[in-house]
């Protein structure tokens, strides 16, 4: 039985997404399974702005810290021995994964 699957991955440690997302393809290259992507989604920035005081006779300025969540998309058409594989795969603690399976 083949289940089209949807993986969602994303990270603020792009060199982590990327080894997670050439693992998959590795699976997928290796199993003979087709695979759509990896997609890269867009990058979503996130600034705070932080009014930061002066100490002693300073002027006043505002510092801004930015976090950047870069997301990758990958659709694979697999069977229960990839699934397998798939979930043994060694994921760093910075990089989020999601898998559904999609309808037919």
């Amino acid at each position: 039985m083949v289940f089209k699957i949807r993986i969602w991955l994303w990270s603020t440690n792009v060199k982590s997404l990327e080894s997670v997302v050439a693992q998959i393809k590795d699976i997928a290259e290796k199993t003979g399974v087709k695979i759509r992507g990896p997609v890269p989604l867009p990058t979503k920035r996130l600034e705070v702005p932080v009014f930061k005081l002066p100490h002693g006779e300073g002027s006043k300025y505002w510092e801004h810290w930015e976090l950047r969540i870069h997301k990758r998309l990958i659709d694979i058409e697999a069977d229960e021995r990839v699934l397998r594989r798939l979930v043994r795969i060694q994921v760093p603690h910075d990089v989020y994964i999601e898998i559904k399976q999609l309808t037919r």
